[in-house]
């Protein structure tokens, strides 16, 4: 099969990219085809360049056009810590082909201004038992777009901001690689699309690790919902 070009849209260091970049390297089914960048000194840049990627900064990331210019010839389009809102134009001329992870489990901890180290204070302020994080379909509002995939992560009774961090930034480095492919070998389907193993998709890391391997790989024990 010919993999699927993939865009990655950045705004800082780029360890998301990294993942992709590392998970994706030999992947018969997707491939990092372009990084954009809503500013010019986002250190992914640096990091695409190293992988050999072409790299592109945004003059104005608000404006559709040049937005949607920037993605070239890429079936799916990722945000890979991109602060900026995509503009509703570009939202709907690249419908179900934008995708993000958040990390959270959303529709919890999402919205305007919930991200980074924030997103994880607001986790530990609430009490709850479980963070994680979301790859989801971008729209027109932060955070709202149909979920495809979770992975939840347990608040432990002494974690701080940086520790609930570091862990869910581990599952985003894995479950994001594992849901492009996924998509990518779907054929990026028109429609949203919810991945689930099981009959359910809200389980433990390692079982949904397995299983998203089975659902890309069109084996028996993983299923895409559409």
């Amino acid at each position: 099969m010919t993999p699927v070009p993939v865009a990655v849209l950045v705004s800082g260091g780029g360890t998301n990219l990294l993942a992709l970049l590392d998970a994706l390297r030999d992947s018969p089914a997707a491939r990092v085809a372009r990084v954009i960048a809503s500013r010019a000194d986002a250190r992914a840049l640096e990091r695409a360049r190293r992988a050999g990627v072409p790299t592109a900064v945004l003059t104005d990331p608000e404006d559709p056009a040049e937005l949607v210019t920037a993605t070239g010839d890429a079936r799916l389009v990722v945000l890979a810590g991109y602060l900026k809102r995509i503009p509703a134009a570009a939202v709907a001329r690249l419908r179900w082909r934008v995708i993000n992870i958040h990390p959270a489990l959303l529709p919890a901890f999402g919205g305007p201004g919930m991200y980074g180290r924030r997103v994880h204070e607001a986790v530990l302020a609430s009490g709850a038992a479980l963070s994680g994080a979301t790859v989801h379909y971008v729209d027109e509002e932060y955070d709202r777009g149909p979920i495809i995939a979770q992975w939840p992560v347990p608040v432990r009774p002494d974690d701080t901001a940086d520790t609930l961090a570091a862990r869910v930034l581990q599952v985003e480095h894995r479950l994001l690689p594992q849901v492009v492919e996924a998509l990518a070998r779907l054929g990026v389907p028109e429609r949203p699309v919810r991945l689930s193993w099981r009959g359910s998709a809200f389980v433990t890391g390692d079982n949904l690790a397995v299983d998203l391997d089975s659902a890309a790989d069109g084996r028996t024990g993983g299923r895409a919902d559409r």
